[in-house]
């Protein structure tokens, strides 16, 4: 008769209360955040939309009233004025930012001399902060203390530049001081990437006779 050993298997030991804490801790530190972001964001968000589809006005007040207020934007005037101002200024905000960043980027491109003090000059209005920048530009628009009564006072008695005296051509002026405010972005974003094309390109380009305006369009900027 053969005998066996038996072998009882033996329970692994119970983490210790330090090691369940420490995989605890990561959790129970983010979890007031995550509430706190899924409710001010996704549960605030469902009420904002329930409540763009009732009857509030200034308070709420839940009674439903479906595509209602949408409808009513649409013969709305000043709606129709703002999202036509959206437009023009998102178009010609992101374009011209766009056109001059890449334009000043070129040029530095070229290693002028004291490119650092260029590159400066073009981020600093990055550094400036939006009150500073609307407080200084209102100053510019005004047409009695501003660019048009320097340009008169120099014998140019014709001119005008009082974009912001005229509701018509208010949002050009905002245009404007945005573009000022963010081509220098633009450029140090398009100056990136003009350094980082490899300069064998370039030289092939060059030894092949292209100029320097073909090797931006066929080369660098492709690429």
């Amino acid at each position: 008769m053969s005998t066996r050993d038996l072998t009882v298997p033996v329970a692994a030991p119970a983490a210790p209360w330090r090691q369940r804490l420490g995989t605890m801790v990561p959790i129970l530190v983010l979890a007031p955040s995550l509430a706190a972001s899924f409710i001010y964001v996704f549960v605030f968000t469902l009420w904002t939309l329930y409540l763009s589809l009732s009857s509030s006005s200034l308070m709420p007040t839940y009674g439903f009233v479906g595509l209602d207020n949408y409808a009513s934007l649409w013969v709305n005037r000043r709606w129709n004025i703002a999202y036509t101002n959206l437009f023009l200024f998102s178009g010609f905000y992101i374009v011209g930012s766009m056109a001059i960043g890449l334009l000043l980027a070129i040029l530095i491109d070229q290693r002028v001399r004291g490119e650092a003090v260029w590159r400066t000059i073009f981020l600093y209005p990055l550094a400036v902060s939006f009150i500073v920048t609307g407080t200084v530009w209102s100053w510019l628009y005004n047409p009695v203390d501003g660019i048009q009564a320097f340009v008169r006072g120099l014998g140019w008695t014709d001119f005008s530049f009082a974009l912001t005296a005229n509701r018509n051509t208010a949002i050009y002026a905002v245009i404007i001081t945005g573009i000022w405010q963010s081509s220098g972005f633009a450029m140090a974003l398009f100056l990136a990437g003009l350094r980082s094309v490899d300069p064998d390109l370039i030289k092939a380009a060059q030894i092949d006779g292209a100029s320097v305006s073909r090797t931006y369009r066929m080369v660098i900027l492709p690429t």
